[in-house]
């Protein structure tokens, strides 16, 4: 028998009222009272295959792959007393069959057994049974590469098929929604989605009809799975039944390059792996953060990548010459911008930055417009509705980050807007907004203008309208931070690079005001980063690195989050592990 954990002694379990004394496969474990027996062994790095059970579902425990070996201590017969093991504890009594891990809690004195023979025996039979009707087209399947049904298969099958019976034929290729493909005859009845839907999403449109072999998962009629969270059932769904229509059939798993990131469609910042081969983005997954979106995210925000690889995109410099537009080189572009800047006076200048833009490069615009000597800067409002879980109302990823450095919001826009119509301000710097569709201004406005320098991502009037255009990076394609809604500091990573003569925002910003004042020494978005935190007192004693893959909580909001509320008190009801 293996040594002890260091943890366990029957008189500190005695002493400890919150916590109980486990074995677990001969090791001797302390949890607290009320732990499933999954996540148990999970804490002892046994592994416990499952289907059915998730920690932020409940726990129905129907798939029955969880089976284990259970025992409690041994009653004593009338006057004898308990015999005791060689660590002092009470001995097990092992019984005669298999208990589900998912759905049972740990007890004082309990043995578990996650590799006996009894255990062996029923995953073989389990995995039998649901294979039966399963059909053999791993080759073809979508989740091939992240099947829990084939994983499983091959560790804990039989490794042959005694079932010689036709299959039972099952319905395929289903729209059950507008963004999801149901092949029913891979369900294995699992019930995940059914209860996603049901107690996350609130959306209670799916469940099983008919019995025994004949059981299929459908939608009730008339309805459709449309949610704004249905794709997270794609994600929890262990096998390929089903498959997002957005990413099925599109590339094969196994040669995804996986980038550790943050949503920038609002202002939670949910965190995502973005899935990439030769520098395409094929798909953005949720990645876990219990302190912003626990396992989850909206399907807008998971979609909205596409724009990336649009038409559209900006990919080279342009200059404006007798109304039409050239491409130009980037010094050329830059130094034909710094001349045209110095032409004005510091009063008829105006920067319009943007809440969708990181911290390092809002610090640099702050410099930027130093090196103008003109305090006219400011960001575009925006705000729509958020919803009872996870999207917020603004949309905006980094409206406290412009706050915080540039000491701006959308107040300065109005009276910037009402300086151009006069012709107060002659000229502007625009950079990643479209004018003309959110900020209130008209196509007459930017014509009054003697100078527009714009940036941006892709093709838009703003650009149209501007003597210099710069083709930027998009978040995707750059490192930096953001701060959320909750005044979470998080990091972007650099998923893929950007297209042609596209350039990270930074490095455009740093050059042009090197180009009007000749100050430099930025080599790295560290270096950024390094002069941003000596000037910022929140972020002092950071860099990227100390950020790391879950954020650091930077400032105070009053923003809540309601699905981490009702997640939360799920987890307190004893409903989920959470």
């Amino acid at each position: 028998m293996s040594t002890p954990a260091p943890a366990a002694s029957p008189t500190a379990a005695t002493a400890t009222v919150d916590l109980v004394n486990v074995q677990i496969d001969g090791v001797w474990m302390k949890f607290p009272k009320g732990t499933r027996m999954i996540e148990a062994c999970k804490q002892a790095k046994k592994e416990v295959p499952h289907y059915c059970y998730h920690p932020k579902l409940s726990s129905p425990g129907n798939c029955r792959m969880c089976l284990v070996e259970m025992g409690m201590p041994a009653r004593p017969a009338p006057g004898q007393e308990v015999e005791k093991d060689e660590h002092g504890f009470a001995k097990i009594g092992w019984m005669p069959r298999a208990a589900i891990a998912c759905a049972n809690t740990v007890a004082e004195g309990m043995g578990i057994r996650t590799d006996s023979k009894l255990t062996q025996e029923c995953r073989r039979g389990v995995m039998e049974f649901l294979l039966i009707n399963h059909p053999l087209d791993c080759p073809i399947c979508d989740q091939a590469g992240e099947c829990r049904l084939q994983e499983f298969s091959v560790e804990h099958g039989r490794g042959i098929s005694r079932f010689i019976e036709d299959k039972v034929k099952k319905p395929k290729r289903q729209n059950i929604g507008p963004r999801i493909t149901l092949d029913d005859e891979r369900c294995i009845m699992c019930s995940r989605c059914i209860r996603f839907s049901s107690e996350i999403a609130d959306d209670d449109v799916l469940g099983f009809t008919e019995r025994g072999s004949y059981t299929t998962l459908a939608v009730h009629p008339g309805k459709q799975l449309a949610n704004n969270y249905s794709l997270n059932t794609v994600d929890i769904c262990p096998v390929g039944a089903l498959t997002s229509n957005d990413f099925r059939f599109q590339m094969r798993v196994w040669f995804l390059k996986e980038t550790e990131s943050f949503c920038t469609k609002c202002a939670r910042g949910c965190n995502v792996t973005i899935g990439t081969r030769e520098n395409v983005i094929y798909r953005q997954t949720p990645r876990d953060n219990e302190q912003v979106n626990s396992s989850w995210m909206c399907d807008q925000g998971r979609l909205d990548f596409h724009y990336i690889g649009s038409e559209s995109r900006l990919t080279e410099p342009m200059l404006k010459e007798k109304g039409r537009h050239r491409i130009a080189a980037w010094r050329e572009a830059l130094e034909t911008a710094a001349t045209r800047l110095r032409d004005f006076s510091p009063s008829q200048i105006a920067i319009i930055a943007s809440g969708r833009m990181t911290n390092e490069e809002l610090f640099l615009m702050k410099r930027l417009a130093a090196s103008l000597k003109t305090d006219l800067i400011t960001i575009v409002d925006r705000v729509g509705e958020a919803d009872n879980y996870l999207v917020a109302a603004d949309k905006n990823p980094n409206t406290n980050g412009a706050k915080l450095i540039l000491g701006a919001d959308a107040s300065g826009l109005a009276s910037i807007r009402a300086a151009v119509q006069s012709g107060d301000i002659k000229t502007l710097i625009v950079w990643k907004e479209n004018l003309l569709k959110e900020a209130g201004f008209a196509a007459e406005d930017l014509q009054r203008l003697d100078f527009l320098l714009s940036g941006h991502i892709l093709a838009n009037p703003t650009a149209e309208a501007s003597h210099v255009v710069l083709p930027l990076a998009a978040t995707a394609e750059k490192r930096g931070s953001m701060i959320n809604a909750t005044g979470r500091l998080q990091r972007l990573n650099a998923a893929v690079t950007p297209p042609v003569q596209a350039r990270d925002d930074w490095e455009v910003l740093r050059d042009l005001i090197l180009a009007i004042s000749g100050q430099n020494g930025l080599y790295s978005i560290e270096d950024v980063f390094k002069q941003m935190a000596a000037s910022v007192p929140a972020f002092n004693g950071l860099n990227l690195g100390k950020i790391g893959p879950q954020g650091v909580a930077v400032i105070e909001t009053k923003e809540r989050i309601p699905l981490l509320e009702r997640e939360a008190q799920r987890k307190q009801q004893g409903i989920i592990v959470g």
